[in-house]
């Protein structure tokens, strides 16, 4: 399989924030995703169903270890994708140069949060 094929597949599910470096190998059988915790049951979901239109044959690991951590992994080559809660920043971005590591930053959807008051809460 090629490598478009792997990410234009689990592109098609995808609703989070993934840079998507270049580290990812075309031979690889298992894809590592790693980082923001608000974005992981997201991408979990998105998991599953990939492995299941892949019968098996492309295995999809999920890590939480928070925005900054996924983008350390990320950085590193320790990972394909990087879960984010926030753009990739200038520090990190270094770091990624540094290492030889090209990706591309694609917001997919944003998250907010929302203060509601009962109307009887005094």
């Amino acid at each position: 399989m090629k490598i478009s094929q792997h990410f234009s597949a689990l592109l098609a599910f995808a609703m989070v924030g993934l840079p998507i470096g270049s580290a990812f190998s075309a031979t690889a059988e298992t894809i590592k995703i790693d980082g923001s915790s608000t974005v992981y049951p997201i991408t979990e979901a998105v998991a599953e169903e990939f492995q299941k239109a892949k019968k098996g044959k492309v295995r999809v690991t999920v890590g939480i270890s928070g925005t900054g951590g996924g983008f350390k992994k990320f950085c590193r080559g320790e990972t394909d994708i990087s879960d984010a809660s926030r753009p990739i920043t200038k520090k990190e971005m270094a770091a990624c140069k540094e290492a030889g590591i090209e990706y591309v930053e694609m917001p997919v959807a944003y998250d907010a949060l929302t203060v509601v008051i009962n109307p009887k809460n005094t």
